[in-house]
Order: structure tokens, then C-alpha cells, then sequence
């Protein structure tokens, strides 16, 4: 009998840990280190993602970028901008592919995100902002409230 509640301390404390770990404290916004736009508002980035803006105003074709659609910083990033869990979204990229618009790349990891972003011009996704680098621009950041903010948040990284 005293073996249950170890396990079930052991179980919350493991699942507690998981979902801390799971979601980014603040996503940052990510262009091309050489992208021109330094700032971007909601209603725009919404526009960009759900693809019905195309172009930058240099005119360079915007490369959006996701991850899959159980990824936690995607989730994150859905509720805060799209204002939709991302399975939601696939009826509407289902209507819009008979269209000729295709969705968001999707990409596996915070690292491939960083790569992709950064080699591809136009190119504009989002990471846990403890994950910028030099090789990208953050444009906007993502707080833990949903809340987009125009300049860097203190952030919290783990060493």
C-alpha cells in the first residue's frame, strides 16, 4: 500500500517537470539575419501565417515556417496569433491546397528552424527565444501570457 503514493508522486513531479520543460517561457520571432523588417505587429504576423500574406515589402516571397501540430511552442504560438489550436487549422489549409496555396514548411526541431530561417531569404518562423543565435533577427517575442511584445523580454534561460 505505501507503494502507490510514491508512484504517484513520482508520476505528478515527472509530469509537472515535462510541461514546464515542454513550453518556452517566450517564443521569439525569427527572420534572416539581412531581413529588412524589424518589427511586426499581430494582425500582420496573423496575415503571414495564416498565409494570405505572400510578400514582404522588399518583395521577397515569405517562406513561413511551423512545427508539427503537437509540437508545444507551435501550440504556444497558435493560440497567441492564429487564436486556434493547430489541429483546427488543417480544414482550412485543406481548402486552401485546392487553391494553389500550400501551408507553412513544417520543420522537426528548434535547430532545423534555425537553419531554415536563417538560409532562406524571406524566410520567417519562431523558437523558444532562449535559442537565439546570431545566424537570425528576432522581429517580435511571444510572452508565456500570449501577449506579442516589440522589444526583447528579460528571459529566464536555463545555463
Amino acid at each position: 500500500m505505501h507503494k502507490f503514493p510514491f508512484l504517484k508522486l513520482f508520476a505528478t513531479l515527472l509530469l509537472c517537470g515535462f510541461v514546464v520543460k515542454a513550453n518556452a517561457e517566450v517564443i521569439a520571432v525569427i527572420v534572416p539575419h539581412n531581413q529588412t523588417i524589424h518589427q511586426i505587429g499581430s494582425s500582420e504576423l496573423s496575415l503571414i501565417f495564416w498565409r494570405k500574406k505572400l510578400y514582404w515589402a522588399d518583395g521577397k516571397r515569405i517562406q513561413t515556417l511551423n512545427y508539427a501540430s503537437n509540437n508545444s511552442i507551435r501550440i504556444q504560438f497558435s493560440l497567441a496569433i492564429l487564436k486556434s489550436m493547430p489541429e483546427t487549422q488543417a480544414d482550412y489549409w485543406n481548402g486552401l491546397y485546392f487553391h494553389g496555396i500550400s501551408p507553412p514548411y513544417v520543420v522537426s526541431s528548434q535547430e532545423a528552424m534555425l537553419r531554415f530561417v536563417a538560409d532562406s531569404p524571406g524566410g520567417i518562423g519562431y523558437i523558444d527565444a532562449c535559442k537565439l543565435d546570431n545566424r537570425v533577427k528576432p522581429i517580435a517575442w511571444i510572452s508565456a501570457g500570449r501577449n506579442l511584445l516589440s522589444s526583447a523580454p528579460e528571459l529566464n534561460c536555463p545555463e
